[in-house]
């Protein structure tokens, strides 16, 4: 999975967390699927780690590190990345664009790069 999939898939966990939190604070029943789809993120994004036979606990431990790490950067990337997007609306002050409505935006840009990108 690339960086920008891994961004996208970020969105909509970030996108179905915010309707989580209105439902929780309009209390108002919510359809809980922002863990399920972590988990399938996770699932898709982190490789398989093949432990070879005899392999102590240590290097078995290292094996699996070093098999997650470039996976954990995309990861911390991507929530970095929109983390700092909406951050920057915030600090600008602006009230005119929802975060739901910015991270729709976002998606739309990682789906239709402008064409000399």
């Amino acid at each position: 999975m690339d960086q920008t999939e891994v961004v996208l898939r970020v969105i909509g966990i970030l996108t179905e967390s915010q309707r989580m939190y209105a439902a929780v604070n309009e209390d108002v029943e919510a359809d809980y699927q922002t863990s399920g789809a972590i988990g399938e993120l996770f699932n898709e994004v982190f490789p398989s780690v093949a432990i070879p036979v005899g392999a102590t606990p240590q290097e078995a431990g290292e094996a699996v590190a070093h098999a997650a790490v470039a996976t954990t950067i995309k990861l911390t990337g991507a929530f970095a990345f929109l983390f700092s997007e909406l951050a920057a609306v915030h600090d600008d002050g602006r009230s005119d664009i929802k975060s739901e409505d910015l991270l729709r935006e976002l998606a739309l840009r990682f789906f239709n790069p402008p064409a000399d990108a």
